[in-house]
């Protein structure tokens, strides 16, 4: 995630400080000036040149004079962002949020939104973590793309969502892995469903659909297990996942134990030779 909070970073203080002229004049002296334009100017010098704690001040000594003017409210946007940059997440979440409620239709609104979503994000910490993180930052990048699509954030968000949705489909096999080994096999076909239906363009559906059909089997469910195999062969006709699904309809079938009927065996059979195309 550095090297990616380096660049928006970058990206963000250039664009901010674009319209700003260079001042040379002090923070020190700022209480005396009159104009927000020339305030707002020397903080977004010092926050350029990493002086957090002399660009805090003037920004907050902005907000007081100019609470009204556009500076006034670019002010609160900076400091929500130092908090990111300091990584005081739940602050720069609550002070971004605070922004949008109080100024919904500010112009650059969508770039408090897309923050929250960035501070929710680098949270994310692998599949295994706790979910609170992966659906805040969705539901936040997703708010861009749909109130403000031609935002200059929309399409890094797009990227962002596609790995949000690989990331929860992942924690949904590995909580139905877990409950295949402890037998609990309802609940792990719950989860293995939720992949597909919910995340059907994610990476981990063709091993979900795979694992279905290994539970239908321990379960004796054999049109199911044929119906799920069809849909591997349909979609995923050169995934590995549909060999597993073949050899495990090759194995069964010389076992008692399993009532797996003939067809079965006449459709994979039949498709033997897409596998090995």
């Amino acid at each position: 995630m550095k090297i990616v909070k380096t660049s928006i970073i970058s990206v963000i203080i250039c664009f901010f400080i674009a319209s700003c002229s260079n001042s040379k004049i002090s923070t020190k002296e700022l209480k005396s000036i009159q104009d927000s334009e020339t305030a707002y100017s020397i903080a977004m010098q010092d926050l350029k040149k990493e002086k957090y704690d002399e660009a805090i001040l003037t920004f907050k000594e902005i907000i007081f004079q100019f609470p009204l003017s556009n500076e006034g409210v670019q002010s609160q946007i900076m400091l929500a962002f130092i908090d990111y940059i300091k990584l005081n997440y739940d602050e720069s979440i609550y002070k971004f949020k605070k922004i949008i409620n109080t100024y919904p239709s500010y112009k650059n609104i969508d770039y408090a939104h897309y923050m929250v979503a960035m501070c929710y994000f680098e949270q994310i910490k692998g599949e295994s973590f706790d979910g609170l993180n992966n659906k805040e930052s969705l539901k936040n990048f997703n708010i861009i793309i749909n109130k403000f699509p031609n935002s200059e954030y929309a399409k890094d968000s797009e990227q962002k969502i596609i790995f949000i949705n690989e990331n929860i489909a992942a924690k949904h096999l590995n909580i139905a892995m877990f409950y295949y080994k402890e037998k609990k096999y309802l609940a792990a076909l719950s989860r293995y469903k939720i992949i597909i239906e919910e995340y059907s363009k994610s990476k981990f559906t063709p091993e979900a659909l795979f694992r279905m059909v290994e539970i239908y089997y321990h379960l004796g469910m054999v049109e199911e297990a044929e119906k799920t195999a069809s849909v591997i062969l349909y979609n995923y006709p050169k995934s590995k996942w549909y060999n597993y699904a073949y050899n495990i309809v090759k194995k069964d079938t010389t076992k008692k134990k399993f009532k797996i009927s003939k067809k079965i065996t006449n459709f994979f059979k039949k498709n033997e030779k897409k596998i090995k195309e």
